[in-house]
């Protein structure tokens, strides 16, 4: 049973991981090119935050039961248990707080480009803490 949570963990992923960019990218040529905010724009953003929120509840199903995960947290001395059993899972919950006040704040927000440049922020730096923490070498 977990790999097959753990699997669909990875490949949801890749999923969650291009609507995101897209997102992101989307965001910021809004934000540059100054052009109007959309009903295109706000389902692009909430595909990524629904995609990324979807990844995050897979993740902590893996979280807890896998044998890399929970069970391992005060293993700090292997950098492997440590990224699986503590820095993946923070940042990744950090990055996706990032991207849950991006989305909440653009509700508040009147201006076309103000909305862009809430969601190139926070989803932005959602985006990069998410990569800074990906265990590459068993994504691949």
């Amino acid at each position: 049973m977990y790999e097959i949570i753990q699997k669909s963990h990875s490949g949801w992923a890749y999923l969650a991981f291009l609507l995101l960019v897209i997102a992101v990218v989307n965001s910021f040529i809004g934000l540059f090119s100054k052009k109007e905010f959309t009903e295109k724009d706000r389902k692009i953003a909430l595909f990524g935050f629904a995609a990324i929120h979807t990844q995050l509840l897979i993740g902590f199903i893996v979280y807890f039961v896998s044998p890399k995960g929970f069970s391992q947290l005060g293993e700090m001395k292997d950098a492997a248990l440590r990224l699986t059993s503590l820095e993946h899972p923070l940042m990744n919950i950090i990055g996706i707080t990032l991207i849950t006040i991006g989305w909440m704040k653009h509700k508040k927000l009147t201006t076309s480009e103000s909305k862009f440049k809430t969601f190139s922020i926070y989803y932005g730096l959602g985006l990069v803490l998410i990569l800074s923490k990906i265990p590459w070498g068993l994504w691949f």
